[in-house]
C-alpha cells in the first residue's frame, strides 16, 4: 500500500470552540483498506424429510404425475394439510406439515404470508416450497420478520393469518432475489416501513436522543450498523421516500458507519462518498460537523490516515483553547492509529498534561491500551524455523 503524502500543517486557528489544525489533502493515490461487509446467504426453507410421521397405517406410494402445487394457506383451509407452527416472534418459524391426501403435495410458502400468536404478528420474509409425500410429515424452518416492535420474543404456537401488508410487498420481492441481505437488514427494513422507528430504537450504539424511548422495549430488534446501512440501501432501491424515514435523521449513523472498517465501504456507497472525496468528508465533519458527532472524525482520521494523525492529533491535544472533548478524543485517537510511533507521543503527553489531570490520565490510558495492542500483534506473528539454517523467518 502506498503511504499517504504528508504536507505542512496550517497555523492553528481557534474557531467555534475547536482548532482548525488541518493538513492538506493526502495523495489520492493512497490505497486505504475497505473491508467488505460480511455477506450472509440465508436459506428460506430447510426441509427435513427424514422426520416422517405416518398419518395412516398403510404406506402410500406417491405418483409424481398426481402431485399438485398448493399454497400453504389454501392447503390448510381445504384440509389437505395439517400444520403446526411454532415461532419466536421475530426471524424463525418452525412448521410441521402433514399431507392428508393420497397424492404428493408441493406446498408453496409465499413471502408476505402472516402468522399470529396473541398480539404477536410475523410475516414470511422469504418464499419457498417443500414436497410432502402422502400420509407423511415434514418439518420446515421458515424465515420470518416481526411486523411490530411490540412482539414478545419467545417460542410460542402460531396460526395462519388472513392479514396482508401490501406496503411490504416491494421489499419482500426485492429480498427474494438477494440472498445476501441479512436477517437483521430485512427486519430493520420491515420495521422502518411498518412503524418508522427512529435510529435510537434499532441501533446498538447510543444514538442522539437515545434516551427518548418508544412505547415498547425494542431491545430485541437492535441491529448492527452494517445491517442498518444495508436496510437503508434496500429501502432506497425499492423506492422508499428516504426523507420520510426516521432512521435517516440522526447524523451519528453516517459517521458510525464511516469509522468502522467493517462498514466503511457500505457507508461510502450509501452516502455517495468516494476515495477521492473521503478526505474532504472527514475535514468537513471535524471543522463544521454536527456538534454531537464532530469529535468522531478524529477517530476516522486516526484509523484511515494514520500518518496525518500522528502529526495533527498531538497539536489538538496540546491546544488549551479548544474544547476538552476534542482534546481527549485526539489523545484517544492516537491509540487508534495502531502505530508504534504514537506510543512515545502519548507518554510525552502524559508528562506534559500532568498524570493527575483528566487529559493526562487519558493519555496514560491510551498509551497502556496501545502498548497492549502492539504486544498482542507481536505475539500473534507466526515464527517459522527452517531446518539447517540458523536464521528464523517471520511472517
Amino acid at each position: 500500500m502506498k503511504s499517504i503524502a504528508l504536507c505542512a500543517l496550517l497555523t492553528p486557528v481557534v474557531a467555534g470552540g475547536g482548532l482548525a489544525l488541518w493538513p492538506q489533502v493526502p495523495s489520492s493515490n493512497a490505497a486505504l483498506p475497505s473491508p467488505s461487509l460480511r455477506q450472509a446467504a440465508v436459506v428460506a426453507l430447510a426441509a427435513a424429510a427424514a422426520n416422517t410421521l405416518p398419518a395412516a397405517p398403510q404406506t402410500v406410494t406417491a405418483d409424481p404425475a398426481q402431485s399438485q402445487g398448493v399454497d400453504l394457506h389454501t392447503a390448510v383451509s381445504q384440509e389437505k394439510l395439517a400444520a403446526d407452527f411454532k415461532g419466536n416472534g421475530r426471524e424463525k418459524m418452525r412448521a410441521i406439515l402433514t399431507n392428508k391426501t393420497d397424492g404428493l403435495l408441493v406446498v408453496r410458502v409465499p413471502a408476505g404470508q402472516m402468522f399470529e400468536s396473541g398480539s404477536n404478528v410475523v410475516i414470511v420474509a422469504r418464499a419457498g416450497e417443500v414436497e410432502v409425500r402422502p400420509g407423511k410429515a415434514v418439518e420446515v424452518i421458515i424465515q420470518t420478520a416481526a411486523t411490530r416492535s411490540a412482539n414478545t420474543i419467545f417460542d410460542a404456537p402460531y396460526q395462519l393469518s388472513f392479514g396482508t401488508l401490501p406496503r411490504l410487498h416491494p421489499l419482500l420481492s426485492y429480498a427474494q432475489e438477494r440472498p445476501e441481505l441479512t436477517v437483521g437488514a430485512i427486519q430493520t427494513a420491515v420495521l422502518a416501513l411498518t412503524e418508522n422507528l427512529p435510529l435510537s430504537s434499532v441501533a446498538k450504539f447510543t444514538a442522539a436522543g437515545g434516551d427518548l424511548q418508544t412505547r415498547f422495549d425494542t431491545s430485541f430488534f437492535k441491529a448492527d450498523t452494517g445491517d442498518i446501512l444495508m436496510a437503508l440501501a434496500t429501502l432506497r432501491a425499492i423506492g422508499a421516500r428516504e426523507n420520510d424515514l426516521a432512521l435517516t435523521i440522526d447524523p451519528l449513523l453516517k459517521i458510525e458507519g464511516m469509522i468502522e472498517p467493517a462498514t466503511r465501504r457500505a457507508a461510502m456507497s450509501y452516502y455517495g462518498i468516494t476515495r477521492e472525496t473521503e478526505w474532504q468528508y472527514w475535514k468537513t465533519e471535524l471543522l463544521s460537523g454536527d456538534p454531537t458527532t464532530r469529535h468522531y472524525a478524529l477517530y476516522g482520521i486516526a484509523r484511515f490516515y494514520p500518518e496525518v494523525a500522528l502529526e495533527m492529533l498531538p497539536k489538538w491535544a496540546r491546544e488549551t483553547k479548544t474544547q476538552n472533548v476534542l482534546r481527549i478524543s485526539a489523545i484517544q485517537a492516537l491509540a487508534d492509529t495502531q502505530r508504534s510511533e504514537a506510543l512515545p507521543i502519548l507518554k510525552r503527553l502524559t508528562d506534559e498534561l500532568g498524570a493527575n489531570t483528566e487529559l493526562g490520565r487519558s493519555a496514560a490510558s491510551a498509551a497502556k491500551f496501545l502498548s497492549a495492542h502492539l504486544a498482542k500483534l507481536a505475539s500473534n506473528r507466526t515464527a517459522v524455523v527452517f531446518r539447517g539454517s540458523p536464521e528464523m523467518a517471520q511472517f
